[in-house]
């Protein structure tokens, strides 16, 4: 169904929360505040979401900060977080973090002005190749790339080592997004280093962040060769997807992949087609976006199962009889692990990859009836927060426990207090995807490994727009035999350099 078109919601550039927020000196702000440098004693560039979520338990569901001429109002109450999904008032911001990576992903789905066409145009075109026939198509290559991980820690297990959770989870998730949308096998498995892709994406998404930490004026002195590394990344990702592209086009022959709509498929209204120049930056923003978050909350359910040895079992017993032993599950069977689905939404209730999202006024409106806004202002929303709100999780909301998500639990939940996604029209378009690929590979973890942690870990949070647990390793140790699948059940694809 095509959604009708989301129309500039307000003023263009960066605005000021002084300029929107009539009543800003009502909002709270953190003690010490310094003239020109504002809200900075005690906080960490390296951190600034976890800063943000210390100052939010201190000056409550509205606060605001300032930094470097700056001024930024943060909301994580649910009730506020609920008024801002009306969609009839607000509409998606592209705030600074995600601005920053306009120079790479341009106005592509993720990164796109509201005003600009080309992200419904994308959106309505590519909406198709998230269905449920287009998922149970991508479900065998899903199975192909986890059992290139389980192969992996079938070796690290066999001979007593840890495996680096994060590194794996980024390389099955790239190789999963890459094969099941452009066809394409980057060979993660079968390097000792990550692949130039992995290090020029994180590379683009760090200096991102960093841009927000240094006054605007100073820049270009303070991070020139930050800058001509970012030029370089940038370069290379071009590079990769154009080769990617040019590889497809002769061809064709991706089996209605996301690949082959972008190049091939027209809008079912207007007939008219994605650019070159935006399917470039459609598939950067699929690559990137498809797996850096999903690597993520992939990473912290598999942090918590391995701390919570009772959730560990539980999830474990269901995959054992849901599954049975069929050699590899079925699409369908994957939509039938309940509990292990609860794990995941924990895990992300509790570290939401993609920890805020921007909302901004459409009009001149209140806030949850409290705070005036002006149109086009707007405010970041924290997640990590919002999910800890006690109103709406309880006075334990810091506890991990899966069955906050039973069927009556959520029933019983106010609407718009759980926003891993973000919220309305401009949410995850890619989002069941990733809830099935995650579902499935920790299925799969589950009933082939005991997952041991290094009692000494503790968790450490690394920021770059996303969130990631930092040095986070674990023992797998092989259950009881595992039967094997048939090996005409793989799913060639061909490797990069082939």
């Amino acid at each position: 169904m095509t959604e009708a078109p989301i129309r500039a919601a307000g003023p263009k550039g960066f605005r000021g929360a002084e300029l929107g927020w009539p009543e800003l000196d009502r909002i709270p702000h953190p003690p010490r505040r310094l003239p020109l440098l504002g809200d900075v004693v005690g906080v960490n560039r390296r951190t600034p979401l976890q800063d943000s979520l210390r100052y939010a338990r201190q000056l409550g569901p509205v606060f605001r900060r300032k930094a470097f001429g700056k001024e930024f109002v943060f909301v994580w109450g649910a009730r506020h977080a609920a008024d801002f999904a009306d969609e009839s008032r607000f509409a998606k911001h592209v705030g600074l973090g995600i601005a920053n990576l306009r120079p790479v992903a341009g106005d592509g789905l993720f990164t796109a002005y509201n005003h600009e066409p080309n992200w419904q145009l994308a959106h309505d075109v590519l909406a198709p190749g998230f269905s449920r026939e287009a998922m149970a198509g991508y479900h065998p290559m899903m199975l192909d790339v986890a059992r290139r991980l389980t192969e992996h820690w079938d070796r690290a297990a066999a001979t007593g080592r840890s495996v680096d959770v994060p590194g794996d989870m980024t390389k099955l998730t790239l190789e999963t997004i890459a094969r099941t949308g452009f066809g394409h096998d980057f060979a993660s498995f079968e390097r000792s280093r990550p692949h130039p892709f992995v290090t020029a994406m994180v590379g683009t998404l760090t200096y991102a962040q960093r841009l927000n930490t240094v006054p605007f004026p100073l820049a270009p002195l303070l991070l020139r060769s930050a800058s001509r590394r970012n030029a370089a990344d940038i370069a290379h990702l071009n590079r990769t997807v154009d080769e990617l592209v040019r590889a497809r086009r002769p061809t064709g022959g991706g089996d209605g992949d996301l690949l082959d709509r972008m190049l091939e498929t027209a809008h079912p209204e207007t007939g008219e087609r994605l650019s070159p120049e935006n399917v470039r930056r459609q598939v950067i923003t699929f690559l990137v976006a498809g797996h850096e978050t999903t690597s993520g909350a992939l990473s912290f359910a598999l942090h918590y199962l391995s701390r919570h040895p009772e959730a560990a079992d539980r999830a474990r017993a269901e995959v054992d009889r849901v599954w049975g032993d069929t050699a590899e599950p079925a699409y369908e069977q994957v939509a039938r692990l309940r509990y292990v689905r609860r794990v995941l939404d924990e895990s992300l209730r509790l570290w939401p990859t993609a920890p805020a999202f921007a909302r901004e006024a459409r009009q001149d409106t209140v806030l949850a009836g409290e705070h005036p806004m002006r149109r086009g202002a707007w405010a970041l929303v924290l997640t990590p927060m919002l999910h800890r709100d006690p109103e709406a999780w309880g006075a334990d909301a810091e506890r991990f426990d899966p069955d906050r998500f039973d069927a009556q639990a959520v029933r019983s939940r106010a609407p718009h207090t759980f926003k891993p996604f973000g919220t309305g029209a401009r949410a995850c378009i890619g989002r069941q995807f990733a809830l099935h690929e995650a579902t499935l590979v920790l299925g799969l973890l589950l009933r082939r490994y005991e997952l041991r942690s290094d009692p000494a870990y503790r968790l450490r949070v690394t920021e770059r727009l996303t969130l990631m647990p930092e040095g986070l390793r674990l023992h797998p140790e092989r259950r009881t035999p595992v039967r094997e699948p048939a090996s005409d059940l793989r799913c060639p694809v061909p490797r990069a350099g082939d």
